[in-house]
């Protein structure tokens, strides 16, 4: 089932990458905030609803034992709503993702995970898509500031945001591997096989739920108006993203070497729904890492199957 829970948390944080750029208000600069803030509101209502509708068995102190985990995914995913400002989702989104493949080498490296046959194939394949699809996307970003695009005139911010994105979210999904990847070893206090990825995961939902609540009286005190229904698209991103998330935790769980590797590819999603919606363009070069990527993901679910 690892398999099937990785796509669907592909295509879902794909899906809510296109309501974040559609969300996104170039002219307000707390626009990335308010996204995180929505976000965390309804990751938290997931939250209260799983410790509600099953006893999972959740103890408190879990909160600050999964912080790191936490703590790198909530400040990647704000800084990566700042990074939409100054790029393109098509631009933006592969750099970020990027992080799958680095989080992918060091589990191998530090967790002393080991692929083999069709599997190491078929994650050499998604890597190398992706880690091509960042060099692309940076040559395009530079082309487009020579030729003078304001959007692109802050160059060094614009790239240097999704690279923090990369690093803090890779660091993120390799702690989240550790902890989830053996009952016996994970910090975590009062998990056994049943309930290790809820908790997991409401812990790391309540934390944003938290951080939303901060944000919201900064927000406040700066006299910012949050108007709701101008909010649809954050809100939508939010959902999306949370379903991810929901199914995330369980592919980490049971693979998460190559769950990681697969799980980057959301990118893909990405730049295809950015093309069909946004209008965003994309050269034949793209399409050719694109199949790569996607016949990468085939060879591994025919070596899972």
């Amino acid at each position: 089932m690892w398999f099937v829970f990785t796509i669907i948390t592909t295509l879902a944080w794909g899906t809510a990458d296109l309501f974040y750029k559609k969300g996104q208000d170039e002219n307000d600069k707390y626009s990335f905030l308010k996204t995180s803030m929505i976000v965390g509101i309804v990751m938290g209502a997931h939250a209260i609803y799983t410790l509600l509708a099953g006893d999972i068995g959740f103890e408190p102190v879990n909160l600050v034992k999964y912080l790191p985990v936490s703590s790198m995914y909530i400040l990647s995913m704000t800084v990566g709503y700042l990074g939409l400002k100054y790029l393109e989702l098509s631009i933006s989104s592969p750099i970020q993702n990027s992080s799958g493949a680095v989080c992918c080498i060091m589990c191998l490296i530090f967790l002393g995970m080991r692929l083999e046959g069709m599997t190491l194939i078929g994650v050499i394949l998604v890597c190398v898509a992706m880690l091509t699809l960042g060099v692309l996307e940076k040559i395009d970003a530079n082309r487009m500031a020579d030729i003078g695009q304001k959007k692109y005139r802050v160059g060094f911010v614009a790239i240097i945001l999704p690279v923090i994105y990369c690093i803090l979210d890779s660091l993120g999904t390799f702690f989240d591997a550790y902890y989830l990847d053996d009952v016996a070893s994970s910090p975590l206090v009062g998990v056994t096989e049943n309930n290790l990825e809820d908790v997991a995961n409401v812990s790391y939902e309540l934390t944003f739920l938290i951080c939303a609540v901060l944000i919201f009286i900064f927000l406040m005190i700066k006299k910012q108006k949050i108007e709701v229904p101008k909010q649809k698209d954050k809100l939508l991103a939010a959902v999306f993203e949370t379903c991810g998330q929901a199914t995330y935790v369980y592919a980490l769980s049971a693979n998460p070497a190559v769950a990681a590797a697969v799980i980057s590819c959301y990118a893909i999603v990405s730049l295809i729904l950015s093309r069909i919606f946004l209008k965003e363009k994309l050269s034949y070069v793209h399409y050719i890492v694109i199949a790569v990527a996607m016949v990468g993901i085939a060879i591994l679910g025919v070596a899972d199957a």
